[in-house]
């Protein structure tokens, strides 16, 4: 699956200008979800407005020049929900499950969410694929590349609760087990379906940049070098070994309602991680100075792609071909050109709550992104 251009096909691997994979929600499907939960929409009114989103979503990349993209994630109420709309298990949960810590912006104030009620309450029994339709929809409606993104496993972990989940998992290692057994077989079938490129959303590693995060993963018996050295090998469990197939990682510092989550650089991840994920593209957020410098970018190993994610979601800033290209010369330093590509530094809507920016601010983003990589790559 690709796009023609002068060059020929753009490969996912060889893709220049990328998306995370959220685009805010046309206002026609959240009243539709709304009224779908109410009882006064069919189903089969609501799906065809879930579809004329996609259509939307996939023009709207398209026609700003982007290599890359994706539905959208116009079927989703959050980037993760599809694994507890989809598998069994859960208990009672709503949005702000999915919301929980103190959310911050320097331009917006802080939002507290607290620990979701969210938890493991039986065994996870799969009612059907998290994202089979996504892809099938969407895969005839587009000759770019298209990817679908999914959850990392270990991203399951705080729904691990020691009193109401133990009769179902008896530790949270037996819970997230079982995610990854799902997510693996959710990979196996996209692959069936035809998908090429697909991508694991793990914007929790990077809260362990921050050391008070370090101290609650700690405090649950999970020391931080042990916490991610079981999350990794979830992960390539996951990707496994498929030729054909790519796989990009993407990590971000919390992108809510354009607030965020933690501070600083890489430099605690990066030899931890960078090299032992077996993706081929790291999607790294690097839109403004709490992502640090591109020093860690020494850390990545020679086979796999860095995806800079210059453009920020939290708001409707204008980057320029001239700023960007700039900052990708920067980056050269530490990574060759060629193994460089461009991105916004998230999604635009997380969840279904989106970013304080405007459909047409994500659209001159977007084209922006297009024109900086045909300047740069060519």
């Amino acid at each position: 699956m690709g796009v023609r251009g002068a060059g020929g096909p753009v490969e996912a691997g060889r893709a220049h200008s990328d998306v995370v994979g959220s685009l805010l929600r046309p206002p026609e499907l959240l009243d539709a979800q709304k009224r779908v939960a109410a009882g006064e929409l069919s189903p089969a009114e609501f799906k065809r407005v879930e579809d004329a989103a996609v259509d939307w979503a996939l023009d709207l990349q398209s026609s700003a020049g982007m290599d890359v993209v994706t539905d959208g994630e116009m079927r989703r109420l959050s980037f993760q929900s599809q694994m507890t709309a989809a598998v069994d298990g859960f208990g009672a949960w709503d949005l702000d499950a999915f919301l929980w810590g103190e959310w911050r912006s320097d331009e917006l104030g802080e939002l507290r969410v607290d620990r979701p009620p969210l938890a493991i309450v039986d065994r996870l029994k799969r009612k059907r694929f998290l994202s089979a339709e996504e892809l099938t929809y969407a895969r005839g409606r587009t000759d770019k590349v298209l990817k679908v993104t999914l959850p990392s496993p270990s991203l399951f972990a705080n729904f691990w609760d020691a009193e109401r989940s133990a009769d179902a998992y008896p530790s949270p290692q037996d819970f997230l087990a079982d995610v990854a057994e799902i997510l693996r077989e959710e990979v196996d079938e996209l692959v069936r379906l035809g998908a090429t490129y697909l991508q694991l959303d793990a914007p929790h590693y990077p809260l362990l940049v921050d050391p008070a995060y370090r101290d609650f993963y700690a405090s649950r018996g999970w020391p931080p070098d042990r916490w991610l050295e079981y999350g990794l090998e979830l992960d390539n469990f996951v990707i496994g070994d498929r030729p054909g197939i790519t796989f990009s990682f993407h990590l971000c510092r919390g992108n809510q309602a354009s607030r965020w989550l933690v501070s600083g650089g890489y430099d605690w991840l990066a030899e931890r991680l960078f090299p032992r994920i077996r993706a081929a593209r790291l999607m790294l957020e690097y839109d403004d100075e709490r992502s640090g410098s591109f020093d860690a970018l020494r850390a990545v190993s020679e086979d796999k792609v860095v995806v800079l994610g210059l453009v920020t979601t939290k708001s409707g800033r204008s980057e320029s071909v001239e700023e960007l290209t700039r900052r990708i010369e920067e980056a050269a330093r530490f990574v060759p050109l060629e193994r460089l590509a461009l991105s916004p530094q998230c999604g635009f809507a997380t969840s279904i709550v989106g970013n304080s920016l405007t459909v047409e601010d994500e659209r001159r983003k977007l084209a922006t992104i297009a024109a900086t990589a045909r300047a740069v790559w060519g």
